[in-house]
């Protein structure tokens, strides 16, 4: 499995994590010219994006050390994007880091950060 297989599988997985949570899902891979969100999801009236990370190992570091400030300046940039776009400017919003180790046998474990970074 290569890095993008990886990253889809991690996603794919995230979303159902997320689903299982209570969580609707509005939108996944939401792209715009500043960057790209993974995953849209919604909760009581709070609107998440979350950012998922998905690693075969923690031998360079957790996956949410990948999210740098740089990572998060383009994801709020582009969150602000959705929510112009989308009509939902006054909504709350929040960001969210999923980690996720997947096993050289398959098995997933996940670590969902929860407001994980914001302005």
């Amino acid at each position: 499995m290569n890095h993008i297989q990886l990253g889809e599988r991690g996603e794919k997985a995230a979303v159902h994590y997320l689903s299982a949570n209570g969580y609707s899902i509005i939108v996944t891979k939401y792209r715009t010219k500043t960057g790209e969100i993974d995953i849209i999801a919604e909760k009581n009236k709070l609107l998440v994006f979350v950012e998922v990370k998905t690693r075969r190992s923690i031998a360079y570091g957790y996956p949410a050390e990948a999210v740098n400030y740089r990572k998060q300046r383009k994801l709020i940039l582009t969150a602000r994007c959705y929510l112009q776009q989308s009509g939902r400017s006054d909504c709350q919003c929040r960001f969210d880091i999923m980690e996720i180790l997947i096993t050289s046998s398959g098995k997933l474990s996940f670590n969902h950060i929860i407001n994980a970074f914001g302005e």
